[in-house]
Protein backbone atom coordinates (compact mmCIF):
# COMPACT_ATOMS: atom_id res chain seq x y z
CA UNK A 1 0.00 0.00 0.00
CA UNK A 2 2.96 2.39 0.37
CA UNK A 3 4.13 2.08 -2.99
CA UNK A 4 0.84 2.76 -3.97
CA UNK A 5 0.86 6.22 -1.72
CA UNK A 6 4.43 7.14 -3.26
CA UNK A 7 3.78 6.14 -7.03
CA UNK A 8 0.45 8.83 -6.74
CA UNK A 9 0.38 12.49 -7.15
CA UNK A 10 -2.17 15.21 -6.70
CA UNK A 11 -2.00 18.51 -8.71
CA UNK A 12 -3.91 21.72 -7.93
CA UNK A 13 -3.69 24.02 -10.79
CA UNK A 14 -5.18 27.28 -10.51
CA UNK A 15 -6.23 29.73 -12.46
CA UNK A 16 -6.35 33.30 -10.49
CA UNK A 17 -8.98 35.68 -11.10
CA UNK A 18 -10.53 38.27 -8.69
CA UNK A 19 -13.88 37.56 -9.75
CA UNK A 20 -13.83 33.98 -11.00
CA UNK A 21 -10.58 31.62 -9.86
CA UNK A 22 -10.46 28.69 -11.65
CA UNK A 23 -9.44 24.93 -10.44
CA UNK A 24 -8.82 21.62 -11.05
CA UNK A 25 -7.73 18.76 -8.81
CA UNK A 26 -6.32 16.11 -10.82
CA UNK A 27 -4.50 12.62 -9.59
CA UNK A 28 -1.61 10.52 -11.58
CA UNK A 29 -1.18 7.01 -10.54
CA UNK A 30 0.84 4.87 -12.34
CA UNK A 31 1.21 7.47 -15.22
CA UNK A 32 -2.67 7.69 -15.41
CA UNK A 33 -4.30 11.04 -14.79
CA UNK A 34 -7.90 11.10 -13.54
CA UNK A 35 -9.54 14.43 -12.44
CA UNK A 36 -10.60 14.31 -8.76
CA UNK A 37 -12.28 17.33 -8.55
CA UNK A 38 -12.83 21.62 -10.88
CA UNK A 39 -14.67 23.99 -10.51
CA UNK A 40 -14.47 27.81 -9.40
CA UNK A 41 -14.47 29.92 -6.39
CA UNK A 42 -15.81 32.58 -6.85
CA UNK A 43 -15.16 36.58 -5.29
CA UNK A 44 -18.94 37.85 -4.87
CA UNK A 45 -18.39 40.94 -2.88
CA UNK A 46 -19.04 43.54 -6.15
CA UNK A 47 -16.74 46.48 -4.71
CA UNK A 48 -14.84 45.30 -2.37
CA UNK A 49 -11.18 43.48 -2.96
CA UNK A 50 -10.95 43.47 0.34
CA UNK A 51 -13.66 40.82 0.63
CA UNK A 52 -12.90 39.60 -2.57
CA UNK A 53 -9.84 38.15 -1.83
CA UNK A 54 -10.99 36.92 1.50
CA UNK A 55 -13.43 34.75 -0.35
CA UNK A 56 -11.08 33.31 -2.63
CA UNK A 57 -8.47 32.61 -0.08
CA UNK A 58 -11.29 30.62 2.14
CA UNK A 59 -12.12 28.94 -1.07
CA UNK A 60 -8.96 27.68 -2.52
CA UNK A 61 -8.28 26.95 1.22
CA UNK A 62 -10.85 24.78 1.76
CA UNK A 63 -10.30 23.06 -1.72
CA UNK A 64 -6.40 22.37 -0.58
CA UNK A 65 -7.84 21.34 3.19
CA UNK A 66 -10.81 18.77 1.31
CA UNK A 67 -8.78 17.72 -1.72
CA UNK A 68 -5.12 17.24 -0.09
CA UNK A 69 -2.81 18.22 -3.15
CA UNK A 70 0.57 17.17 -2.94
CA UNK A 71 1.64 20.59 -5.28
CA UNK A 72 -0.03 23.78 -6.88
CA UNK A 73 0.97 25.28 -9.59
CA UNK A 74 -0.88 28.33 -11.17
CA UNK A 75 -0.55 30.34 -14.26
CA UNK A 76 1.60 33.66 -14.29
CA UNK A 77 0.42 37.13 -14.33
CA UNK A 78 -0.28 38.77 -17.70
CA UNK A 79 -1.29 42.02 -18.47
CA UNK A 80 -1.59 44.11 -21.41
CA UNK A 81 0.80 47.18 -21.14
CA UNK A 82 -2.84 49.23 -22.18
CA UNK A 83 -4.08 48.17 -18.54
CA UNK A 84 -1.70 48.09 -15.74
CA UNK A 85 -4.44 48.15 -13.25
CA UNK A 86 -5.47 44.71 -14.11
CA UNK A 87 -2.38 43.53 -13.32
CA UNK A 88 -2.01 45.38 -10.22
CA UNK A 89 -5.67 43.79 -9.20
CA UNK A 90 -4.81 40.11 -10.55
CA UNK A 91 -1.64 40.79 -8.22
CA UNK A 92 -4.17 41.13 -5.08
CA UNK A 93 -5.82 37.27 -6.48
CA UNK A 94 -2.37 35.44 -6.49
CA UNK A 95 -0.87 36.79 -3.38
CA UNK A 96 -3.61 35.33 -1.28
CA UNK A 97 -3.37 32.76 -3.51
CA UNK A 98 0.31 31.95 -2.56
CA UNK A 99 -0.59 32.69 0.80
CA UNK A 100 -2.59 29.75 0.64
CA UNK A 101 -0.04 27.42 -0.66
CA UNK A 102 2.15 28.61 1.69
CA UNK A 103 -0.04 28.02 4.72
CA UNK A 104 -0.57 24.67 3.55
CA UNK A 105 3.23 23.83 3.12
CA UNK A 106 2.37 23.27 -0.95
CA UNK A 107 5.10 23.38 -3.04
CA UNK A 108 4.09 26.60 -6.06
CA UNK A 109 5.01 26.53 -9.53
CA UNK A 110 3.99 28.63 -11.96
CA UNK A 111 3.73 28.75 -15.70
CA UNK A 112 2.75 31.30 -18.37
CA UNK A 113 -0.29 31.67 -20.00
CA UNK A 114 1.94 30.95 -23.49
CA UNK A 115 3.86 27.71 -21.87
CA UNK A 116 0.69 26.09 -20.96
CA UNK A 117 -1.35 26.15 -24.52
CA UNK A 118 1.74 25.62 -26.40
CA UNK A 119 2.31 22.11 -24.57
CA UNK A 120 -1.34 21.04 -24.98
CA UNK A 121 -2.07 22.99 -28.23
CA UNK A 122 1.05 23.33 -29.78
CA UNK A 123 0.21 27.20 -30.41
CA UNK A 124 1.13 29.75 -27.34
CA UNK A 125 -1.63 31.47 -28.80
CA UNK A 126 -4.52 29.11 -28.44
CA UNK A 127 -8.00 30.24 -28.26
CA UNK A 128 -10.13 29.72 -25.18
CA UNK A 129 -12.29 27.39 -26.96
CA UNK A 130 -9.18 25.54 -28.77
CA UNK A 131 -7.99 24.88 -25.30
CA UNK A 132 -11.31 23.71 -23.55
CA UNK A 133 -10.99 21.03 -26.47
CA UNK A 134 -7.74 20.29 -26.06
CA UNK A 135 -8.37 19.31 -22.43
CA UNK A 136 -11.73 17.50 -23.11
CA UNK A 137 -9.68 14.90 -25.55
CA UNK A 138 -6.97 15.27 -22.72
CA UNK A 139 -8.52 14.08 -20.06
CA UNK A 140 -10.99 12.02 -21.69
CA UNK A 141 -14.30 14.16 -20.40
CA UNK A 142 -17.57 13.61 -21.85
CA UNK A 143 -18.15 17.40 -22.15
CA UNK A 144 -15.91 20.30 -22.67
CA UNK A 145 -15.00 21.72 -19.23
CA UNK A 146 -17.46 24.98 -18.31
CA UNK A 147 -16.67 27.70 -17.51
CA UNK A 148 -12.95 28.43 -19.27
CA UNK A 149 -11.77 29.75 -16.01
CA UNK A 150 -11.90 25.33 -15.46
CA UNK A 151 -10.37 24.22 -18.15
CA UNK A 152 -7.51 26.27 -17.77
CA UNK A 153 -7.24 25.72 -14.48
CA UNK A 154 -6.59 21.70 -15.49
CA UNK A 155 -4.46 23.04 -18.34
CA UNK A 156 -1.81 24.12 -15.51
CA UNK A 157 -2.20 21.16 -13.37
CA UNK A 158 -1.29 19.08 -16.85
CA UNK A 159 1.07 21.49 -17.74
CA UNK A 160 3.16 20.82 -14.01
CA UNK A 161 2.26 17.24 -14.81
CA UNK A 162 4.02 17.18 -18.26
CA UNK A 163 7.08 19.61 -16.79
CA UNK A 164 7.83 17.98 -13.89
CA UNK A 165 8.24 14.95 -15.60
CA UNK A 166 11.05 15.27 -17.10
CA UNK A 167 12.75 18.18 -14.90
CA UNK A 168 16.10 17.46 -13.56
CA UNK A 169 16.03 18.08 -9.58
CA UNK A 170 18.59 20.21 -8.14
CA UNK A 171 19.39 20.16 -4.17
Amino acid sequence: MDDMAENTTRILGIDPGLNITGYGVIEIQSGQVTVIEAGVVRGKSRGSITKRVREIYDGVTEVIESLKPDVMAMEELYSHYDRPKTAIIMGHARGVLCLAAAQAELDMNHYAATQIKKILTGSGRASKQQMQLSIQRELGLPEIPEPADVADALAVAICHHYLSKTAISIT
